[in-house]
């Protein structure tokens, strides 16, 4: 506690004083010197005793890499989300898939949301899952029948893991005929 208040009236201090600024090697010998009753607290504060360059001549510069020059912005020429919380679109960002159809209008609405909200996620989900039905409508306009066997996993599933296939296999076929089961009651009632 002495160590604490001794170290806030330290602070006090300096800023009355208005000194230059430290260099980060000094601040790091200074919060070594402060904390050094607790064991192995500071133990790489001291610059001449590194550890992370054991064979690299230490130039001082390294603590320089954060005043660097930024990348150019890539032009926008295809529409890009971004997040409500940032002022515009980062310096790089992808372009292969533009958002197009349902799944881009999802998209379009779960961006007009915060990232901490459920309706942002739950939404970009959903758009991931209609982007997959999609592309299967998109192959099959092109005369490809997608396999789904591979695509979805199943194959190395099968080999890894066939109890695992075999009861999601009965499991499927379980839940589909009790939905038919149903469907084809509630129809046979409404025809009496």
């Amino acid at each position: 506690m002495d160590n604490l208040i001794k170290s806030q009236q330290d602070l006090k201090h300096t800023d009355a004083q208005e000194e230059k600024p430290k260099t980060d090697s000094q601040y790091d010998q200074e919060v070594g010197d402060r904390y050094k009753h607790i064991p192995g607290w500071g133990m790489d504060a001291d610059p001449e005793n590194d550890p992370t360059y054991p064979m690299k001549r230490y130039t001082g510069a390294d603590h320089q890499r954060l005043d660097y020059e930024k990348a150019p912005q890539q032009p926008v020429d295809v529409e890009i989300f971004h997040s409500i919380e940032r002022p515009g679109v980062t310096r790089v960002f992808g372009t292969s898939t533009p958002p197009k159809g349902l799944s881009g209008a999802l998209r379009r609405f779960a961006y007009k949301y915060s990232e901490a909200t459920l309706a942002h996620w739950m939404t970009l989900i959903m758009a991931d899952r209609v982007n997959v039905l999609e592309g299967w409508v998109d192959d099959l306009s092109k005369g490809v029948v997608p396999n789904l066997w591979v695509e979805k996993g199943w194959r190395a599933e099968w080999k890894t893991n066939r109890k695992g296939v075999i009861q999601k296999i009965a499991l499927g076929v379980l839940v589909t005929s009790l939905v038919v089961g149903m469907i084809t009651r509630k129809r046979k009632r409404s025809l009496f």
